[in-house]
Parts: structure tokens; sequence; C-alpha cells
């Protein structure tokens, strides 16, 4: 059922853009070809294919429009596709949970990352955003030099009212940089669909719907991917050889590109924090897939101190930042403490998985981190709770 839809979709899109002066072509940027994973698809007859995302790639239709298409392109190649998107989740948990979702098979010979929505969205600086979308590309080409990169820029709102404006979303500007930098190839679907609106081509809200498309908003995106995949693959590679992409300098030498995540398992119990093997919130509230029915830490306990050691130059924890989300204190190697509210603006339905990046850009050594809870909460919040799925660091 959900193929026929998708075939719908694309079928129905297909018809509205032939009628159409638009061409997707034109916004695509193609830097270094896919020479590298056409080729490892045509001669060996394997590949690999991870997509790296949030909900967008989460959910049923562009990924799968994709993949239908690569497996027809190349009828007689054993496809692996590995599906990686999680909601909410951008650059940042990208790149730390990386060798989780990604390189579980082994290394990947063609990347689809998107991140521009959630990297906006959840309101990460400048500095983070470099810091991830870099770490995504370098850690993917220290896995296999060979690996082709795609970088996808979805569309909400909020970019269709900058672009109306005449201006390029802060977000894919920094995401750009990083595609410039490497060589990647990027497709602007956030410029695409507002442009199609304009033109009269379809409606945001009856057709497209949201910034988590309908089927149709989906096909719109898979025909643009198709489109430049049919490009990208219609080049002659004759007698050319899979070969290692070039590796700058990073961009940022913090970037985030060797990240690890830790089960938060102390070697004994910890006064005040409580290992639950199989979380589950008390309240009833929303979960999400690895944050429910697993292991967590869990804090509540005014003073209570956890600590863990790490050596790399960035710390975090991964959270479920529920209704009951409290209010913490961190330090490193026994600085100031500093406060971190956990309760964001959608945790009062949903245990929401995030990433809190505690400290960055640290000297590449070994650190202590500690964590303690206060007595202080945000005012919509229920409770002073921190349930740590994940310590994550960056191992230089």
């Amino acid at each position: 059922m959900r193929k026929l839809v998708l075939s719908i979709a694309l079928l129905v899109v297909g018809q509205v853009l032939l009628a159409q002066g638009l061409n997707s072509a034109d916004y695509h940027t193609h830097r270094e070809s896919l020479q590298n994973s056409f080729l490892k698809f045509q001669n060996e007859k394997k590949g690999r294919v991870a997509f790296l995302g949030g909900s967008i790639t989460f959910n049923p239709g562009w990924r799968d429009s994709v993949c239908n298409y690569l497996q027809q392109k190349f009828p007689e190649t054993d496809f692996d596709f590995i599906a990686a998107g999680i909601p909410s989740m951008g650059s940042t948990p990208g790149a730390f949970r990386f060798e989780r979702d990604i390189l579980k098979n082994g290394p990947v010979d063609l990347l689809f990352e998107e991140a521009a929505v959630n990297d906006d969205t959840n309101g990460r600086t400048a500095d983070e955003i470099i810091r991830g979308m870099e770490g995504i590309v370098r850690r993917a080409r220290k896995a296999n030099p060979a690996c082709d990169v795609v970088m996808m820029h979805f569309v909400d709102p909020g970019k269709m009212e900058d672009y109306r404006s005449g201006n390029i979303p802060d977000v894919i500007q920094l995401h750009e940089k990083v595609a410039d930098h490497y060589k990647v190839s990027s497709i602007n679907l956030a410029k695409e669909v507002t442009e199609r609106i304009d033109a009269g081509e379809f409606e945001w809200e009856k057709d497209f719907v949201d910034l988590h498309p309908s089927p149709f908003g989906q096909g719109i995106y898979a025909r643009s991917i198709i489109r430049f995949l049919e490009d990208a693959f219609s080049h002659d590679f004759g007698e050319k050889q899979v070969a290692a992409h070039d590796s700058p300098e990073p961009l940022d030498a913090s970037c985030y590109d060797n990240g690890v995540l830790v089960l938060p398992n102390p070697p004994k119990p910890v006064k005040g924090w409580m290992l639950v093997e199989n979380w589950q919130p008390e309240n009833g509230k929303g979960t999400r897939p690895n944050y429910v029915d697993v292991p967590m830490l869990v804090g509540e306990y005014p003073g209570k101190i956890i600590k863990f050691a790490f050596e790399g130059n960035a710390v975090g924890i991964a959270v479920a930042a529920g209704p009951d989300a409290g209010i913490i204190e961190y330090s490193i190697d026994d600085q100031p403490w500093q406060k971190l509210d956990l309760f964001t603006r959608w945790s009062k339905s949903l245990y929401l998985p995030w990433y809190f990046t505690l400290e960055s850009g640290l000297k590449n050594r070994k650190h202590m981190l500690q964590i303690r809870m206060t007595g202080e909460r945000n005012s919509e919040s229920t409770g002073n709770k921190c349930v740590i799925r994940y310590f994550y660091f960056n191992k230089k």
C-alpha cells in the first residue's frame, strides 16, 4: 500500500511539474561527481546507501522512492539500504550517532544527509552547525575515503520567508560552506519548493501541507532527488576507477568527526542516581524509539553528583527531555558550575530525545565531567529529573 501511495504521488507530481516551466536541475549543485558509487554499484554489484536525517527522512516517502530508483537503475546490484532518520535530530546528533546508526554494517558508498530543518528549528549555533555537518562528512570519509555524499536542504516556513525576502537562510549558508569545502553536491529543495509555490504550481497548506510533507510533498522531494541522480549518473565514466576524495584540513578543528556514544553505566552505584534497565515514563507521555525500554540513568535528587571521565575535545549528554525535566548543573575539570535547563518547548507531551553539548573546543586530553541536579525547575516542568540515555564525546 505504501509503494502504491508513493507511486500515485510521484505520478501526480510529474503531471504537475511537466506542465510548468521550472527545472529541478536549477536547484542542484553538482560538485564532485557520484563516480565512485556509480562504479561500485555498476561493477561490483554491491552497494551500501545510507540516509541520515530527522523526521522527514524517517517518514515514508522520498527515501523509499530513491531506494526503488536505485534498485531499478542497478537491477543486478545487492543493496544494503540504511534508514537512519530519527525525528527531531539534526547534524550534532547525526555526528555523534554516526558510528552506531550509519556504520553499523560497515562503510557506506553513498550517503544522503539532511539537517537544515532541525538545525534551525532546534536553535543550534553557527559553530555547532559547522562542527556537526563537517563531522558527518569527515566521519563518512574516514570510514570510506571514496564515499559519495549528497546534502539536501528541506523546506519549512522560515526558509520560505527568507527566500521571499531575498535572503539565503543562515543554516543553508552554513551547510553550503561545508559542502563547498569538501566538494559535496547539494540539492536545495527549500528554494525549489518555495519558487514552485510562488509560480502557482501548488499550494503549501493544501498540497504540501507542512514541513512534514504530504505524499504529494514527498513526491516533490523524490522527483527532484531522482532527477539529480539521473544527471549525476549520466556521465561517461569510461575506464575510471573508484578513487578517494580529497581530504582538506577541517574548517573547524573542533568539528565532531569522531563522535562516540557511551551508555550511562557507572562502574558502581552512585547515590542519588539510579540506573533503570528498562526505563519507561511513569506518566504515560509519549516516547521515541531507542528512548524507552532501554537503560537510562535517572537523577532527581539535588546535589548528588555523577561523574564521567573522557578523553577528547567535546562532551555532552543525550537525554529524554520530558514533562518532568529538571535543571542540572555541570562542571568540567572542576571549573565553575554552569546551569542547564533540560526542559524544551516540546517537552510537555513528549520525552524528546535531545543532545545537549555541554562543552566543545576543549584541549584534546583527559577530562572529568560532573553533573548534579538542582532543586530548581522550569516554570512549565512538573519535576526535577535528568534521564540520560548516553554520554557522548568527540575523541581526537
